[in-house]
């Protein structure tokens, strides 16, 4: 027997397994990490996290297991959740939603992120193409921006005009008691980020190839109109926040923290607990003495490079 613990023949499968777990958000940690060589002085100048990682990997992993179980309680008892993720462009919604999804089943928590508009849409009842997207029965259902790009981006860019931002400032309120009276539980999340760390993170996405697919022209329009956006904020706060469903800030600086605080709120949105389940017992094999397996043509394997 080695001595060496790392060795994959001396450990248990189950440690093998959650080392994967953890590896896989460490992947995810790595491209986040990435520094352009462009920007390493400037990184140098940045106020670190001050968040151990140590314990931020155990944090969000157990979290994850929570979201899975508040997966578990919103299908056993069929509820309908709706999570909307609103805020400034680069402050980490993406982020955060990736988190969520990470180990649930995506049948039952999905994400919608609509493109813009078409022509047939922009003729249709303002409201009317997020509706099919609501969730049934036991669906968790998170937007990456929502009807609210009315508010934003939509008034700030000129795409809408005061008739119609007038127009939805009176009809969002009732139509999110609608849907909460039709049984969906509504959260609304805006995520905040100072002027000086979203102009560092646009910059990291411009001189880095990896990361420019995430900034539009709409994007850099967000860092010459900071101040529209925010007068625009503003109101949307002041006209939107209704009891039925209240908007909750998110603080963006810090990423790290800002996952874990916005997991956590969430799952103190909804009251859950442990589903019942009968025990699992996986069935022994068939085996049928007569079957031989076949051998597949090498051609239809993918080559074997790593």
């Amino acid at each position: 027997m080695t001595d060496d613990p790392k060795d994959p023949h001396e450990r248990s499968w189950m440690a093998i397994e959650l080392e994967d777990d953890f590896d896989e958000e460490l992947e995810t940690e790595i491209d986040d990490g990435r520094i352009p060589q462009e920007l390493r002085a400037l990184l140098s100048q940045r106020r670190k996290s001050t968040l151990d990682r140590g314990l931020y990997f155990r944090e969000l992993l157990r979290l994850q297991s929570e979201l899975v179980k508040l997966q578990d309680w919103v299908q056993h008892k069929g509820l309908k959740l709706v999570v909307l993720f609103e805020g400034r462009d680069s402050a980490g919604k993406g982020g955060v939603i990736k988190r969520i999804t990470q180990r649930v089943n995506p049948r039952a928590c999905r994400v919608v992120a609509l493109p813009a508009p078409n022509d047939r849409e922009k003729s249709q009842w303002y409201f009317q193409r997020y509706v099919p997207h609501l969730p049934a029965a036991g669906e968790i259902v998170l937007f990456d921006r929502s009807w609210y790009n009315r508010a934003g981006v939509e008034r700030v860019m000129g795409f809408a005009d005061d008739r119609q931002v007038e127009d939805f400032f009176r009809d969002v309120p009732e139509f999110e008691r609608m849907l909460v009276r039709s049984g969906i539980i509504l959260v609304k999340y805006w995520f905040s980020i100072t002027d000086e760390e979203q102009q560092l993170r646009f910059l990291m996405r411009i001189h880095d190839p990896i990361k420019q697919w995430k900034l539009s022209p709409m994007d850099l329009q967000s860092r010459v109109r900071w101040e529209h956006y925010t007068k625009a904020k503003e109101e949307m706060f002041a006209r939107t926040n209704i009891p039925e469903a209240p908007w909750t800030i998110v603080e963006g600086n810090d990423k790290k923290r800002a996952r874990l605080n916005c997991i956590a709120h969430l799952l103190g949105a909804v009251e859950y607990g442990d589903v019942p389940h009968d025990p699992v017992t996986l069935p022994e094999r068939v085996f049928n003495p007569d079957y031989e397996r076949a051998t597949l043509p090498a051609a239809l394997y993918v080559p074997d490079r790593y």
